[in-house]
């Protein structure tokens, strides 16, 4: 079979036997790390392993993934007992090779089956956020699984500062599917994305793509910010808050909330830069997005974000939390289209040069390799 959004034989790139690939969360909604999991694991279908995704039955993952046609496997979360029991059964039915798991109660759950002696197979963690974790259960699941994968460097130097073992430890950036950034986007999706934001005016478009995380800081930003602008929020669940920030910006300027959607690419192409104020950032994939798609972006000096934005060459970096800096930022991409064109130029060529969803799965598939090498 080919897959056809990647368009890579399975086997291609095979080296080794392949591996049959349990990759586990209890999240899998609405955020840029459903999104990471689903092209990861389409990848490496693609490169000719057998996945296996678990999660709920009613995700977003769950969707994408028998969209993808990947094989999903239903499990239950509300109960960890249950969910170790439901996990080490799915594990010797179906001879998994490796288990990944990318949230907190999967973690805890193989964590537990491994100590009990139930999880003889290849144990992988995936950290995509900064770790708020407490340092003993850190060093407790660090301990246990084979290795564990940070999103970016400034993950792994949190997880060393909370006691996690370094040895065990590997950086692999989240990767970009070109494909789907690259699809056509139709007149009528772009004309519906536009009804959602309302009337801009001729105002440049800064887009956020995320959900809730310190969009707050933007909104606070733009009393100070001179040039008129509109900020799009996609993607969050607005609270009574935020909805009160919207509402109280300069007539200059324009606010618009949109809900999660599904496919957020029109957005990006009535936009004239992305933002993202987010602290706990592992390695955003919508800025990824954004950067790939020719976009200048703007985030806070924070998290994994430093990983990718070299600040001032493909994009600008903000003290987080910082209203009036932020402000200064959006006034110079909406007013410097010369400068915020080089940022663009520079972080599209960067995005697409070094963080492929190829590079990704290739060094993903080498530690999975490794960790049953452990067994």
């Amino acid at each position: 079979m080919v897959d056809r959004q990647q368009g890579t034989r399975p086997g291609a790139l095979m080296t080794h036997a392949p591996l049959t690939i349990l990759q586990v969360t209890y999240q899998g909604d609405g955020a840029g790390s459903t999104q990471s999991i689903f092209n990861l694991s389409q990848h490496l279908a693609a490169r000719g392993h057998r996945v296996l995704v678990g999660c709920r039955a009613e995700s977003l993952l769950a969707r994408l993934a028998v969209g993808g046609g990947l094989e999903v496997v239903p499990l239950d979360f509300r109960r960890l007992g249950a969910l170790a029991t439901s996990l080490a059964d799915v594990v010797a039915r179906r001879r998994v090779d490796v288990v990944n798991s990318h949230a907190t109660r999967d973690r805890r759950a193989l964590t537990w089956l491994r100590w009990r002696g139930r999880l003889p197979i290849g144990f992988v963690v995936t950290r995509r956020t900064m770790p708020l974790t407490s340092p003993v259960e850190l060093v407790v699941v660090g301990a246990t699984a084979d290795r564990t994968i940070a999103v970016s460097a400034a993950v792994a130097r949190a997880l060393r500062r909370r006691l996690h073992p370094g040895r065990r430890l590997v950086v692999v950036p989240n990767g970009i599917d070109l494909r789907r950034v690259d699809a056509r986007v139709t007149a009528g999706a772009l004309a519906a994305a536009r009804a959602r934001l309302g009337d801009l005016g001729d105002r440049p478009v800064g887009v956020v793509v995320s959900r809730r995380k310190d969009q707050d800081v933007l909104l606070r930003a733009l009393p100070l910010v001179e040039r008129p602008v509109a900020i799009a929020c996609v993607g969050l669940e607005p609270d009574a808050d935020l909805v009160a920030l919207a509402r109280a910006v300069p007539e200059r300027h324009r606010v618009a909330l949109v809900p999660f959607v599904e496919q957020p690419l029109p957005f990006y192409h009535l936009a004239a830069f992305a933002a993202l104020p987010s602290r706990i950032e592992g390695f955003s994939q919508g800025l990824l997005e954004a950067m790939a798609l020719g976009l200048p972006v703007v985030a806070s000096a924070a998290g994994g974000n430093p990983d990718l934005i070299t600040d001032g060459e493909t994009g600008l970096l903000v003290p987080p939390r910082t209203p009036a800096a932020w402000a200064r930022a959006v006034d110079r991409l909406a007013a410097d289209r010369d400068f915020a064109a080089r940022l663009a130029r520079a972080g599209r060529e960067l995005v697409r040069r070094a963080f492929t969803l190829e590079r990704t799965a290739e060094r993903t598939e080498a530690v999975y390799r490794d960790a049953v090498a452990r067994r």
